[in-house]
């Protein structure tokens, strides 16, 4: 029983093995991280559940399921543990490509629901996702389930009344846990297809009380909680600045409609290529013959068309379709695969792979990049070469097969992961602030002092999460007030420096670390 799961689940054992160095060696990063460990240490403390603050500032940018993770986190280990904290994308990333894995079994072969999967957790931004500490990987393992359980009803005769229930419950989470796009995707993506389909007359079954009384209720609840926490200007706020301001006219991340079009090139590398053109040669061709295919092909061009429209954009946003990209594509490989255009497609990112390792070598040669002289560095890079040159090799024999090809490369970039995440303690000054505050805390003991403070140190105002002290933001406008602090630790750029009269300074990557008597 156990070498049949082993056998069966090999690669994903694999997977998760080889990010096992990212996740246990790796550093959080600024610019989001740390700010949900800070988020969630100030609602332990406030012992607040509903409505968030960071540092004082009301927080209403995300609800409250993520977050939750990362209280229960601190709660059950009185400190923010990476590994841990990593359960929360990597678990729901595996989940989806098994629930996609079983979806596709009536279409697909062993073979290519194998390939398939591969490709998807080797894309670029599925990857980072499922190491990264955001809540988009749920969010997006939730409407993933919705979506199954709208197939289930649609494709069978009489209602599945477990999947009725189920439907609503996951779209319900998926907004809990990320907000509205979490009910825009499962909502334009059903309607389309119940239009494509010529089945609209039956969007009652689906949309219908039991659905919308699931989501009423759930929503009654959620917001009767904060405005009994958080008050109406927190709720106000919540509803309507952080929906509908972001959605028609963006405070943050606003980009034109065609933003997209750009970004899908290297969200999905190294299988772009390969993904856009099976999908435009299929539907070029009119090749959507099957139920699963048009639903897949409804899902994936509703959300990118109605993610385009929204004015605020990332390309993390677009994760949600592309689980139905990939197996979209994978659908119609097998059709397309002794192409002479699919080994070019295939080609343009095995060659890139082979690239890699002298562009690292050239790189490291640079003095602000001196953290890619490392040896897992160069082995990962080495690695990925190596498998780009195995993947051209077999493409250009007889009897080529693009599907030994793409499994080359999915190993290759498998085991590059693997071997950069040892690169990563000496990486992290660059990337992160735990070895920055380690070092100011060290001074900070010596010197007998609590006051620490900031000039030019990106999101700093988090950094409280490992010094456990508040730290004085310096404001670039006001260079002159650095000079007002005494007895304070100063974290600053090291090109700073020169901007005090000091004699001894500690550098940590980029930054710098001083004391003001």
């Amino acid at each position: 029983m156990a070498a049949k799961f082993f056998e069966k689940n090999a690669y994903y054992i694999v997977f998760c093995l080889a990010l096992l160095p990212i996740l246990v060696l790796r550093d959080f990063t600024p610019t989001n991280e740390l700010r949900y460990l800070s988020i969630a240490d100030e609602a332990l403390r406030n012992h607040t559940f509903f409505s968030f603050t960071n540092h004082g500032e009301p927080y209403t940018d995300k609800p409250p399921l993520y977050l939750w993770f990362v209280m229960l986190s601190k709660w059950l280990f009185n400190s923010h543990q990476m590994l841990f904290l990593s359960l929360a994308s990597l678990i729901p990333a595996i989940a989806i490509v098994k629930i996609m894995d079983k979806w596709t079994e009536p279409e697909l072969g062993e073979n290519n629901r194998n390939i398939a999967g591969m490709m998807l957790l080797t894309s670029a931004f599925f990857t980072g996702l499922a190491v990264t500490l955001r809540m988009d990987m749920l969010m997006c393992l939730f409407i993933v389930l919705a979506l199954r359980s709208f197939y289930q009803m649609a494709t069978t005769p009489q209602l599945d009344k477990k999947a009725s229930w189920l439907f609503p419950i996951y779209i319900f989470l998926a907004i809990f846990t990320k907000g509205p796009v979490g009910l825009l995707v499962p909502l334009c993506s059903t309607v389309v297809f119940l239009l494509w389909t010529r089945k609209i007359k039956q969007i009652g079954k689906y949309w219908g009380w039991r659905t919308w009384g699931v989501l009423l209720v759930g929503c009654i609840i959620w917001f009767s909680a904060v405005f009994l926490e958080g008050g109406k200007d927190y709720l106000n706020n919540l509803l309507f600045h952080q929906t509908l301001d972001r959605a028609v006219n963006s405070f943050r991340h606003q980009e034109p409609f065609y933003y997209y079009c750009k970004t899908i090139w290297y969200s999905l590398v190294p299988w772009s290529f390969l993904v856009v053109g099976l999908l435009v040669a299929a539907l070029g061709k009119r090749l959507i013959l099957t139920q699963l295919q048009r639903f897949y092909c409804t899902v994936a061009l509703t959300t990118f068309i109605v993610l385009s429209l929204i004015s605020s954009k990332l390309e993390i946003y677009m994760l949600p379709a592309f689980p139905f990209m990939v197996y979209l594509a994978v659908l119609y490989l097998p059709r397309f695969k002794d192409k002479v255009w699919i080994n070019i497609l295939f080609a343009i990112p095995a060659a890139l792979f082979v690239i890699v390792l002298p562009t690292v070598i050239f790189l490291s040669l640079f003095s602000d990049l001196t953290y890619l002289r490392h040896w897992a560095v160069y082995a990962a890079a080495a690695i990925l070469a190596a498998s780009g040159l195995m993947a051209l090799h077999n493409i250009s024999r007889l009897q080529k097969d693009v599907y030994v090809g793409i499994r080359m490369l999915a190993i290759g970039f498998t085991c590059t992961l693997y071997m950069l995440g040892w690169a990563l303690p000496s990486i992290n000054p660059w990337i992160g602030y735990i070895d920055l505050c380690q070092t100011a805390q060290n001074i900070a003991e010596r010197k007998e002092t609590t006051n620490f403070a900031a000039w030019n140190v990106r999101r700093a105002e988090n950094i409280d999460v490992y010094l456990g002290n508040p730290v004085q933001i310096i404001p670039d406008s006001e260079e002159a007030k650095t000079h007002l602090l005494h007895n304070t630790v100063l974290m600053l750029p090291v090109s700073h420096l020169s901007s005090f009269e000091i004699k001894e300074s500690w550098t940590v990557g980029k930054y710098a670390v001083i004391f003001l008597e």
